[in-house]
């Protein structure tokens, strides 16, 4: 029995409730960046914050995902909220584009590793969804006491040069750059490498070196505005292309930029909008059980994300451990596979079958499914809820493991957009085959009840201590109190890593969204997705003609 009362901090608060209201509150400390004091600060200098810039940019209200906001938020004492940069997905004069803005309230909107890897995975949506990007730059660079994370690797920051590069050369993807506050040494190449610059009169520097590195390198004393102010590289350096008075300008020139943006035909036919859901979304907290283990009836979960239509199922009949189907979201045409839960009953076969669990018709069947869809160019949600792949003599014995190969190479070299919604599990080797992040889907979204890992807690404390307890057993003794000791600290060590917003975290998801939250945010990200007509594979495909 799923649900809860309101907002009720007592135990009979149902966990789902629990989980959303405490993601709430993290959300709304991540947000305020930096803190009260340096939001003032930015606002005393003439700035706006990342996040009311963005807000700006996308004037009139639209719909914007932020992804990545808690990457970070549990790490260097809770001093990198967001790592320092808020990316997403949002809406600018009509079209969808990825934004990357710095948070100059956090260390001076400085790079942190992480804020790297938010980076790339901002430009990586770009790419693979082929988006418009906008880069609101405001920092001071790289964080130098973490400079080893920043700097060197294959994924340091000059991968962010080598995609500003890819795209401007060979995906003509638009990259616009505003420089709306600082902006030093190599990081002055993210503007650089984009098609149009605009600088902020009085507050944006660019440079490769600050005022205080010529006077130590050069013995030259020279003041910022001299240096590498917005006059000076409109008019003496041409390095930027458009000078304006303040931020709330420089965010109509970027939009009024956009708007002006040729428009491509997508593949496929996407309305405004579409029908409402069977089902109202706040019922999502009453379907989901209050223990993950508990089955509940994954059909009517869906009818809460899909149009009123509700789902087409293929195959409904066979192998019902593993549901197929096609549907709509917000009118937005869409392949659907789902993991059911619960005791299945399939015809012809004595025993029931395990919901969340792969079995190999199940694993036949979904694979068919995956190569119809994309013959058809019809994006694919996979709606996780996995436990893993059925082991056992039998499950071997019927070519298991060669029916899960042909599952996960027709999910993986499908070429249509591929969204992820995890809601409980996403365990084992079933997450890797429902589309888990080694197999570059365009977005992963999980709901505050996700649970990543290789396997649940318990299942780890009888793998890691099974052969002590049955010795002891064959003994006749008991765990004594050390042993118990150090099987509760598995216990406990498990379900912090099992947590969502550890995956989110560490970036293992786009983001985790509430009930309500989830089917915006899929239209969101189908559009988005759906502005490349040609294959998604990988951060990116070159034209034919340069490959």
């Amino acid at each position: 029995m799923g649900g809860g009362s309101g907002n009720v901090t007592s135990e009979l608060e149902a966990p789902i409730r629990r989980l959303s209201r405490e993601l709430e509150e993290l959300r709304a400390k991540l947000r305020m960046g930096g803190g009260e004091k340096r939001i003032a600060r930015q606002h005393a200098q003439g700035k706006l914050t990342a996040r009311e810039r963005i807000e700006r940019l996308l004037h009139p209200a639209q719909p914007f995902l932020e992804v990545g906001l808690l990457v970070a938020h549990d790490q260097y004492e809770g001093q990198a909220p967001a790592a320092g940069v808020v990316t997403g997905v949002g809406r600018v004069e009509g079209r969808e584009v990825v934004v990357v803005a710095n948070d100059a309230t956090v260390k001076a909107g400085s790079w942190w590793p992480e804020t790297i890897t938010k980076i790339l995975r901002a430009q990586e949506i770009a790419m693979r969804c082929r988006l418009p990007i906008v880069y609101l730059v405001d920092s001071a660079g790289v964080n130098l006491p973490y400079q080893g994370g920043v700097f060197p690797g294959q994924y340091g920051a000059a991968r962010i040069f080598y995609y500003n590069s890819i795209m401007r050369r060979y995906l003509r993807i638009p990259q616009f750059a505003a420089v709306m506050g600082p902006c030093i040494a190599g990081g002055a190449y993210l503007p650089a490498l984009s098609d149009h610059i605009v600088m902020v009169e009085g507050t944006s520097f660019m440079g490769l070196g600050g005022p205080n590195l010529v006077k130590g390198a050069t013995g030259q004393t020279v003041g910022s505005e001299e240096l590498g102010g917005a006059r000076v590289h409109t008019e003496i350096s041409g390095v930027a292309h458009y000078r304006v008075s303040d931020d709330d300008a420089c965010l109509e020139k970027l939009r009024r930029l956009v708007r002006e943006l040729p428009r491509e035909t997508s593949a496929v036919e996407i309305p405004e909008e579409g029908a409402a859901p069977r089902r109202p979304a706040e019922e999502m907290y009453e379907i989901l059980p209050d223990d993950h283990r508990q089955p509940y009836e994954m059909h009517h979960f869906l009818e809460c994300l899909l149009d009123e239509d509700g789902l087409d199922e293929f195959q409904e009949g066979h192998a019902r451990e593993m549901i197929c189907g096609t549907g709509f979201i917000d009118g937005i045409p869409v392949g659907v596979i789902a993991n059911a839960r619960g005791l299945v009953r399939n015809p012809g076969e004595d025993r029931p079958a395990f919901g969340g669990i792969v079995y190999t018709d199940s694993a036949e069947k979904v694979a068919y499914f995956i190569e119809t869809m994309n013959r058809h160019r019809r994006p694919i949600l996979f709606v996780q809820d996995v436990s893993g792949f059925m082991v056992g003599p039998e499950a071997e014995h019927s070519g298991i493991i060669r029916a899960g190969a042909r599952f996960v190479e027709a999910m993986a070299t499908a070429t249509v957009p591929k969204l992820v919604l995890t809601v409980n599990h996403a365990s084992g080797a079933g997450y890797y085959a429902m589309a888990g992040q080694g197999f570059d889907p365009d977005f992963i979204l999980s709901l505050p009840t996700g649970r990543m890992g290789v396997m649940e807690g318990e299942s780890a404390v009888m793998a890691l201590f099974s052969a002590q307890i049955e010795k002891l057993r064959e003994e006749g003794k008991v765990p004594d109190e050390d042993l118990r000791t150090r099987m509760d600290e598995v216990r406990e060590e498990y379900e912090r890593q099992l947590d969502a917003r550890f995956a989110a975290a560490r970036g293992f998801v786009d983001e985790v969204v509430l009930p309500e939250e989830v089917r915006p945010a899929l239209s969101l990200l189908l559009r988005a997705g759906l502005q490349n007509s040609g294959p998604h594979l990988g951060p990116f495909n070159l034209p034919g003609d340069v490959a």
